[in-house]
Order: C-alpha cells, then sequence, then structure tokens
C-alpha cells in the first residue's frame, strides 16, 4: 500500500537503525546516558531555548508544559481544532485543572485581536484567569498550514505586555522551518515553552523534546517523573533523534515537493483540492463535493493499494507525505485516486 494516513508512519531508516544499535547508554533518570544528554543540548540549540528534555511523546511534552506554566483554574487559548484541545483527550483539563477556549481562525492562525478580546479581566473573583496561549506550526487540522514568523513575534510581544504565557506545539516545527527558509530557534525563540515531535517527519520510532528556560526545565523535569516519562538507557531511542537531527531536516523538502506534486495531479484530474492550502508535506480532498461519504472514500482508496486517513473535518480526508514515500508512490497516487473516487463523482479526468 500506498500508506499516506500519516508521517507518524514512518520506520527507522537502515542508518538510524545502525546508529540505534551502536549507541553509548546509560541511567537517562539520574541524567547518565550521554547520548540523551548529546540530544538534549542539541534540541536546546535547535529550538532557541536554554534548555531542552527528552520525552517520550509530543503530547506529554505538551501536557507537561501546560502544568508547569499554570495554575487549577487558568485558562487556556488555543486554535479550536488544535492538536491541544481536540486529539490529547482531555488533557488540559485532567492534568492541569485548565479552562479551554478554541478560537476560531483562518489555517490554523488566530490573530493578535482575538486574543487580546479573549483575556478576562483579573480582578473578577468570580472569571478564570486567562494564563496560557498554545500555537501549533505547522497546524495539522488545516492542512499542515505554516504561521509567518511576523505574526508570531506579534502575538509573541501581546502575550509579554498582557502576562500571557506562550507555547509552541512544534510537533511539526521543522516542517514549518524548512518551507519558510526560517531557522527553528529563530521561530522558537519567541515562546516560553517549545515542542518538537521526533516520531513524525523526521523518522525517529518514538519520543519528543521539551524545551525552554532553565527554571522552566527544572520543573518539567520533577513532571516528567511525575507524568511517568522518566526512562532509564534511552539512548537507544535518543540516537534515532540525534541522527534525524543530522540527516532528516533538509530532506523534508522532499517530502513538501511530493505533496505538491501530488496535489497538482489530484487538482488536474479533477478531485477537489485547494493549491493554496498545501505549503508543506499535507494534502486535503474535501469531499463534501462528492457524492461519496468519508468510510466509503476510505474503502475505495484503500481497494486501489493507497491509505488516506480522516480529519477533524467531517468531509475532509488528508494525504500526508514522509521519508517512506517515493516519486514513484506519488506518481501512481496520482493515477490510483481519481481512479478510486473520480468515476462515482463525476470529475473523471
Amino acid at each position: 500500500m500506498i500508506d499516506l494516513r500519516s508521517d507518524t508512519v514512518t520506520q527507522p531508516t537502515p542508518e538510524m537503525r545502525a546508529a540505534i544499535a551502536v549507541a553509548v547508554v546509560g541511567d537517562e533518570q539520574k541524567r547518565e546516558d550521554p547520548t540523551v544528554l548529546e540530544l538534549e543540548e542539541r534540541g536546546a540549540g535547535l529550538l532557541g531555548q536554554e534548555e531542552a528534555i527528552f520525552l517520550p511523546t509530543a503530547t506529554m511534552a505538551n501536557q507537561i508544559a501546560l502544568r508547569i506554566q499554570t495554575e487549577p483554574g487558568d485558562e487556556l487559548l488555543a486554535e479550536e481544532n488544535s492538536h491541544v484541545l481536540i486529539a490529547e483527550v482531555g488533557g488540559p483539563a485532567f492534568h492541569s485543572g485548565l479552562v479551554t477556549r478554541g478560537l476560531p481562525a483562518r489555517a490554523g492562525r488566530f490573530t493578535v485581536d482575538q486574543v487580546r478580546a479573549a483575556v478576562r479581566e483579573r480582578t473578577s473573583p468570580h472569571w478564570p484567569r486567562t494564563r496560557i496561549v498554545s500555537v501549533e506550526n505547522t497546524h495539522n487540522s488545516s492542512g499542515g498550514r505554516v504561521w509567518p514568523l511576523d505574526e508570531i513575534q506579534r502575538l509573541s510581544d501581546v502575550c509579554r505586555v498582557l502576562d500571557l504565557a506562550l507555547h509552541l506545539d512544534g510537533a511539526r516545527l521543522m516542517n514549518a522551518a524548512v518551507a519558510t527558509g526560517v531557522s527553528p530557534a529563530e521561530i522558537g525563540r519567541n515562546f516560553d515553552t517549545v515542542t518538537l515531535c521526533l516520531s513524525k517527519g523526521l523518522g525517529c520510532p518514538l519520543g519528543a523534546l521539551l524545551a525552554g528556560s532553565h527554571e522552566l526545565m527544572a520543573k518539567a523535569r520533577r513532571n516528567k517523573h511525575l507524568f511517568g516519562g522518566a526512562m532509564r538507557q534511552a539512548g537507544i531511542v535518543a540516537a534515532a533523534g540525534v541522527y534525524a537531527l543530522e540527516h532528516h531536516v533538509d530532506r523534508l523538502a522532499d517530502d513538501h515537493a511530493r505533496a505538491r506534486r501530488l496535489a497538482e495531479g489530484l487538482h488536474e484530474a479533477g478531485l477537489p483540492v485547494d493549491l493554496e492550502q498545501v505549503e508543506t508535506n499535507f494534502v486535503q480532498l474535501d469531499l463534501a463535493q462528492l457524492d461519496l461519504d468519508r468510510a466509503e472514500a476510505v474503502r475505495r482508496l484503500a481497494e486501489e493499494g493507497v491509505g488516506l486517513s480522516a480529519t477533524v473535518h467531517a468531509r475532509v480526508l488528508r494525504a500526508v507525505t514522509h521519508l517512506g514515500i517515493t516519486d514513484d508512490d506519488i506518481e501512481r497516487a496520482v493515477e490510483a485516486i481519481p481512479r478510486a473516487l473520480g468515476v462515482r463523482a463525476g470529475v473523471a479526468a
């Protein structure tokens, strides 16, 4: 199958497996694992922060970031379809006791004016205290869309003035950096905390980084144990992260080029793909224009040997390119997807 369901389906490359095999390890809980320490040092610099912590997942990293910067009853502002609100099982409420407010947005990006309008008056004893803002870059639910640096900088400035913490869910931050030509450090330094997932486009079997100031990361290390994220000889998996940061960042441009080729091919075939939405490694297919429901579309695509996945939007499917997808896979998908969907839709090429 041409598996375009997600960039989480990637397999470690032979070279990454070789790096894992020779990793020097120690007790990570005691900060004695040299490979973990190397990954954390690299990650801090990469993300424009003082210190970074290696964690099993980016969801855990997001939740720890929220917990260490808030108190129960505080309010979190985030885009209404952001991962932290819809795909982390209510974690902000469960782990941190946060009230959450979703902001409507275009392309996953809300505005500084929306933040100003949403902040509650802190003198009232009845209202939750608006305390933290979360940005997702790239934004999954909108199709891998990118926050421009100038918008991030304006938001950062406003959050400082309003005494709001600012968190970056940078699960796919490397995609954003490659797409814009802006270094991840230049993006990351605008935030109080930053997360980076290693198991998506970077191709690691698991793992994530949480970065911030020394003071915040001291709290985060305690919460790492509290959340059950402390490990032992974790250099085995950290070695994959070190390899990925050295070898798998620049190649994300290949994923973006393949997504663009797929989108253009499907668009030319008459399928409902908005080319303006394709900024990184996502292609969204709008089923609202087709006489076909989502489950049936997925089934027919699978019969043609192509895997696409559902999104938070009831009539939208997505294709996500990654290091397991080749140019030949894309060309075959350009032929197979219209064949599976085009005739019934009445838009066959």
